[in-house]
């Protein structure tokens, strides 16, 4: 098997596990509130990324702590979004919404920083936002609580990408992952003792989902999507993570039963197909010149 299609089973892999992440957070609420499910996710999920990567994060220097600790101010603002926006509307829902990162981020771009944006970049831009409407407003065109705190999740990821763009081209990406996922534990812990009454998982069917979302759907995804993106291209990893809504959505039927509406499921498919869109580059071809009409394999740009 081809180093390339290894990578990208792995990508597949873990955006399974992100695609399971809404489901697994909506039964981990029934046991434990959602600020002290956060700590606990953010806590095991940085011990396991910090045996693995202890080295490097030992030689890191206090701008990369500082970098870290402003990260994770906007994960945990991220996260509390989606945990609290899982807890008030359908698991199936929430996957499609906290996916829309990537068509909010060309639009900060061109308002924040003044960069201009291809065609097929804005017509992407309003077809998600059709999707969205037909996915979320009810009858009196009102939307839920839930789905408005999963759309602001996904506003708030943009950010996060934006700044992590901005903070990897000066310090190791790898220590700098790591650490948020501490201080983002910390943050959480330390709001979870302000407004909630934490505590450990009285279940076994509340460790497990705590366990899962820590080990898989965190630490092991960042290792492996770390290690993965190296081997395959953009344009493949691009692919791969809108698949992640399906995922939800199927998880949600096979485990809690949700079935979306037609115009629920018409929207959901608007949203992946703006993400796809943006994600993804499609090969162009070089003109033949006259004279030449076959054309090599390294024409391909």
């Amino acid at each position: 098997m081809k180093v390339q299609t290894k990578a990208d089973l792995a990508l597949i892999l873990i955006t399974m596990f992100w695609g399971a992440s809404c489901l697994l957070t909506k039964i981990g609420l029934s046991g434990l509130e959602p600020l002290t499910l956060m700590a606990l996710r953010f806590i095991f999920a940085f011990a396991l990324s910090a045996a693995v990567f202890g080295r490097r994060i030992a030689s890191s220097g206090l701008i990369t702590v500082k970098y870290a600790a402003i990260l994770a101010g906007i994960l945990f603002v991220v996260f509390a979004f989606m945990t609290y926006g899982v807890k008030y509307t359908t698991a199936s829902n929430a996957g499609f919404l906290t996916c829309l990162a990537s068509v909010f981020i060309p639009i900060f771009a061109f308002v924040f920083l003044k960069q201009k944006q291809e065609k097929k970049v804005l017509f992407s831009i309003g077809l998600a936002f059709v999707g969205v409407a037909l996915l979320t407003l009810d009858a009196a065109l009102q939307f839920n609580i839930g789905d408005m705190l999963c759309i602001l999740c996904s506003v708030a990821f943009a950010v996060h990408i934006l700044v992590m763009g901005a903070y990897t081209k000066r310090v190791d990406s790898v220590a700098l992952g790591v650490l948020q996922l501490g201080f983002a534990g910390i943050y959480s812990l330390v709001a979870a003792f302000l407004f909630e009454t934490p505590g450990l998982p009285q279940t076994t069917q509340s460790w497990i989902v705590v366990m899962i979302l820590s080990v898989f759907c965190t630490a092991v995804a960042f290792i492996v999507q770390s290690v993965a993106q190296k081997y395959t291209t953009p344009s493949h990893t691009g692919l791969i993570f809108t698949m992640e809504p399906a995922f939800a959505a199927f998880f949600a039927f096979a485990f809690l039963g949700e079935v979306l509406a037609v115009r629920g499921y018409i929207g959901g498919f608007l949203m992946i197909m703006s993400i796809l869109i943006v994600e993804v580059e499609l090969p162009r071809h070089k003109k033949i010149q006259p004279g030449n009409e076959q054309m090599k394999g390294n024409d391909l740009l």
